[in-house]
């Protein structure tokens, strides 16, 4: 599998770098955004190391959005946003500030404006309780 040892996302699947882990299999890893737009806040991700969506195939692809589909769903279960928005950049014009290819899952809430992007650490407690919330949900 290729991994980058620059990259905070690489170093998170190999351990080295903490993250409230909300899914983890053989291809890919599904986490709380340490610096959250909204309470609920998750980011996707393929366990190898891809920049953007033109370094990944068709079956990497599919693969992905799989668990997009079904962290959403969980997050809609167990934290229960008014909406959810989906996310993903290439490259620094589009706002991408990690090169490793992601998927950010933002719940929205009606009258709550979002925070800035890649901005505000939050609290590793909040994140954990969070991540604890969602995995009971996809249990279900």
């Amino acid at each position: 599998m290729t991994s980058d040892p620059n990259c905070i996302f690489c170093r998170i699947v190999s351990g080295a770098a903490p993250a409230a882990i909300i899914y983890d299999d053989a291809k890919s890893m599904a986490f709380m955004d340490a610096m959250p737009q909204s309470i609920g806040h998750a980011l996707i991700i393929p366990k190898r190391h891809a920049e953007t969506i033109y370094d990944i195939d068709a079956d990497e692809a599919e693969m992905l959005i799989d668990r997009v589909r079904r962290i959403a769903a969980a997050i809609r279960q167990s934290i229960k946003p008014d909406g959810l928005m989906v996310a993903q950049f290439n490259g620094a014009a589009a706002g991408q500030t990690v090169g490793h290819i992601h998927f950010h899952l933002i719940p929205r809430y009606e009258g709550v404006d979002l925070k800035r992007h890649a901005n505000t650490l939050a609290k590793p407690e909040e994140l954990a309780a969070l991540r604890d919330r969602i995995r009971v949900a996809l249990k279900n």
